[in-house]
Formats: structure tokens, sequence, C-alpha cells
């Protein structure tokens, strides 16, 4: 799975920003990178509720097995949620970037959003690492998956957005 979706340094993107700099206008550089986040937002939404909404299936219990409640009160999919950011250049690399930051999860989950994207949760059984669980994410590739429908629009989008600051520009 890849770590995040980017946007940047066409040609119109990096000719676009060095015109911005010429102009000085930093009312237009607010503006221009104000866009380029709105038209990444769309995808983060998607995400975030692509991984809200992914079930975790279980094996089923093992013959003497016991139940009982989770030792942590986080909420999984909410906190993996939380993680998916967007991030707006227009410096020398201009362009837009939707992306898991790991530094916002628990130390303890920091590859759980790769490994739901490959379908496959292996985890101990309340701790105990001597009794591990499977549990599959149906359907696996939340990530991959969202972000393949979604590339097209937000670069479709972010041309677009081009194109108005060149013709304000000119």
């Amino acid at each position: 799975m890849a770590g995040s979706v980017q946007i940047h340094g066409t040609g119109q993107l990096l000719t676009l920003s060095r015109r911005l700099r010429a102009a000085g206008g930093a009312r237009l550089q607010r503006n221009f990178a104000r866009r380029i986040r709105r038209a990444a937002e769309p995808l983060q939404g998607e995400l975030q509720q692509a991984i809200r909404t992914t079930p975790l299936v279980s094996e089923g219990r093992k013959s003497g097995g016991r139940g009982g409640r989770s030792p942590t009160t986080r909420p999984l999919r909410a906190t993996l949620a939380g993680g998916i950011r967007i991030s707006v250049r227009t410096g020398a690399s201009p362009g837009a970037r939707v992306w898991m930051d790991k530094s916002r999860l628990p130390h303890d989950i920091r590859n759980m959003p790769w490994v739901m994207d490959s379908g496959r949760v292996r985890h101990p059984v309340f701790g105990n690492r001597r009794r591990w669980a499977t549990q599959w994410a149906r359907p696996a590739g939340w990530w991959s998956r969202t972000v393949r429908a979604g590339t097209p629009r937000m670069t479709a989008e972010v041309a677009r957005v081009v194109d108005d600051v060149r013709r304000e520009l000119e």
C-alpha cells in the first residue's frame, strides 16, 4: 500500500508557483493553497469513511476460549481515521498530499492501517503473546481502492484550480 497520494511537481504547478512568487501576492498564494486543499478534502473524507466502515471478521472461538471486554477503550477505526491528513505546499515542489500520519496514532497500532489494507490482522489475545487471533478486514484494500477511485477527480480539480489561478495572473 502506498503511504500517501501526491499531486505535485507537474510543469504547470511549478510554473504557476514561480509566477505566484514573482507576483508577490500573499493573498493570491493563500487562495491558491486553500483551493488545492479543498480539492484534496473529499479524498480524505472518503478514506476516513472507508476505514470507519471496514468490518473486522474473526475466525471464531476455539475450544476453551473465554470472552470478555477489550482491555483498551479507544475505538480502533475512529483512531485510524483521525490519522489521515492533508498537506499542501506552494513552494519549490508545489502540490497536495493525502497521507496517514503515524505520529497521530498510538504506538501500539502504528502499522495497523497497512496491516488492515492487506486484509489479514493477527494480534495477541488480550495482550497474551502465547495466544494469537486472526481477523480479516473485509474488503481488503480500503486505502488502495479508495485512492485509485479518488485520484482522477483530485487531479482534475487541481488542474482546474491551476487554470483558474493562471488566468487570474494573466
